[in-house]
């Protein structure tokens, strides 16, 4: 049987894509911008995509969809948007509806019970508040939940991981939360890749393990063309979806 996947804030499904090649298989996207509703449909045919605000969307409607019931997922997936919040007591009091989502990715985790889930999201989380947002987050994330009679609890780690360092042209510093119900502790991969001078200075002087350049990843692609009718009208969506979904 295969590995299900609740994916929510897919986006354009880059992180859907990662978990695909790693043998999942998404069972159910939910994302509100309608532009990457038809970049998922189009790319991801056999995935449900459910077009909308999660904050509108049920736990049970996400289930019914992916033919799922709760503790059947494997994995929740996503990065809720998390760019303003403040705190209140031991929940979080979102002065801003975005920090708002972050309970909401919680509450499906919560409620369809997945084996494990993996959250994203910026750097910055770490420090936001001294600390006091991400503590939030977790204290959330560790409460017990009782389904039919029995208790559940998620063993919870997290990390700042750079994607340079793992074949990744491109310095992309952010969080990973995970947590399991299998009371197992996570070990994050080790790098795979390092900088240029530490490469060099390598016992074997092995360079091929060095940090990856823009030139490394598209350096052969032909030249580039005058940009179609299409990209233009998307490009001028850019300042918009800033403003509407906060990228």
């Amino acid at each position: 049987m295969a590995k299900k996947i609740i994916s929510l804030f897919s986006g354009a499904g880059g992180m859907d894509i990662g978990f695909h090649n790693a043998g999942f298989e998404t069972a159910v996207a939910v994302e509100q911008d309608s532009s990457c509703c038809a970049t998922l449909r189009r790319n991801m045919p056999n995935v449900h995509v459910i077009e909308g605000d999660l904050t509108k969307v049920s736990t049970p409607e996400i289930l019914k969809i992916g033919g799922l019931k709760p503790l059947e997922p494997s994995l929740v997936i996503g990065g809720p948007p998390c760019q303003s919040f403040s705190l209140a007591g031991k929940r979080m009091g979102m002065g801003d509806p975005r920090g708002k989502l972050v309970l909401e990715y919680l509450r499906v985790v919560r409620e369809a019970l997945p084996v494990a889930f993996v959250m994203e999201n910026v750097k910055g989380l770490v420090n936001w508040s001294e600390g006091k947002a991400l503590e939030a987050i977790l204290s959330e994330a560790a409460q017990e939940i009782i389904y039919n009679g029995k208790i559940y609890k998620y063993e919870l780690s997290y990390k700042v991981l750079n994607a340079v360092d793992y074949g990744v042209p491109q310095f992309r510093e952010r969080i990973i939360i995970t947590g399991n119900r299998l009371g197992k502790k996570f070990n994050f991969p080790k790098p795979t890749h390092t900088s240029p001078t530490e490469a060099q200075m390598d016992l074997f002087k092995n360079t091929e393990n060095k940090w990856k350049t823009v030139w490394d990843a598209i350096g052969e692609l032909p030249p580039a063309v005058e940009p179609s009718e299409t990209a233009l009208r998307v490009s001028e969506t850019i300042k918009e979806r800033i403003v509407n979904h906060g990228y």
